[in-house]
């Protein structure tokens, strides 16, 4: 599993998405009030652009007349032909067991993290002769991280 920073967290603010190339895939990063999802950009039904689609909620009613809006900005549907997913989990709303969209798990790490990792020489280099004149560095932001298989 491949990691990828993909934002800034202050980047996509909620109920906002940003639309990355990843991996050679088409990924849609969604802000759910603070949660961040990943979903991949193709509708399984025609292919289409799917994380370019209307976000909205569900309206139930128990009795005529009163109704209920829940589950706002966490409904994804298809700008092609409206089929609709569940941005947290990918699961469609019309044939939940059969039909649903590749979610990645996506996360907030804090840079300071990202640049440890990045330090971290990989297992079997040797230190060579010359050193290079280092400076300091801090990263004060956090990221939006995507997990993606090879």
């Amino acid at each position: 599993m491949a990691r990828y920073v993909v934002a800034t967290v202050s980047e996509i603010k909620p109920g906002d998405r940003k639309i990355v190339e990843v991996a050679g895939r088409s990924i849609g990063i969604f802000n759910i009030r603070g949660e961040f999802f990943a979903l991949r950009n193709r509708c399984p039904h025609q292919g289409g652009p799917l994380c370019t689609g209307r976000l909205a909620g569900f309206l139930t009613a128990s009795v005529p007349g009163e109704y209920r809006y829940s589950r706002q900005g966490e409904i994804l549907r298809c700008p092609w032909h409206g089929w609709e997913f569940d941005v947290r989990t990918g699961q469609s709303w019309f044939d939940p067991t059969h039909t649903r969209v590749r979610s990645y798990e996506a996360r907030v790490e804090p840079g300071s993290v990202l640049v440890q990792e990045i330090e971290t020489a990989p297992a079997g280099l040797q230190k060579g002769p010359y050193v290079a004149e280092t400076y300091s560095v801090s990263i004060e932001e956090e990221y939006v991280v995507v997990d993606v298989p090879n």
